[in-house]
This record gives structure tokens, sequence and C-alpha cells, in this order.
């Protein structure tokens, strides 16, 4: 499975993350855990992608080096 969470910002900037799941061949199939799986993930990556750019804001805006927790 595989999924993309996408952000379009107000000024226009584009944000994607991309998650994917697989199941083992042992487990049972349901198709909802791994839709479940890969989205969580693509918002994982996605909510990263934010942090990162609020971080280089802010240090574009300080002129200072910051390390924003997650």
């Amino acid at each position: 499975t595989r999924a993309e969470a996408r952000l379009k910002t107000a000024d226009a900037t584009n944000f994607v993350g991309t998650g994917t799941a697989r199941r083992n061949p042992r487990d049972a199939e349901v198709p909802e855990i791994g839709d479940e799986l890969a989205a969580s993930r693509a918002l994982s990556e996605l909510a990263h992608q934010l942090l990162d750019a609020a971080a280089d804001d802010i240090e574009a805006i300080t002129q200072r080096q910051v390390h924003l927790d997650e």
C-alpha cells in the first residue's frame, strides 16, 4: 500500500509526504491495516517536512540556529 499526504500553503509552497506498508505473507489479509499504516507514515513524513520548514523560517528571521523538538 502506498499513500501520499499533500499540503499546499497560502504562499503556494507544496509539501508531499509518502508512506508505504507491506503485509507479511504470514499475516491475515486486512487491507485497512495497510491503508492506516501507509497513511500514518505519509502524515509523519509531512509533519517532519513542516517542522524543518518552520525551523528554516525561524533561522532566517533570527539569524540563529534553532532545534525544534518533535
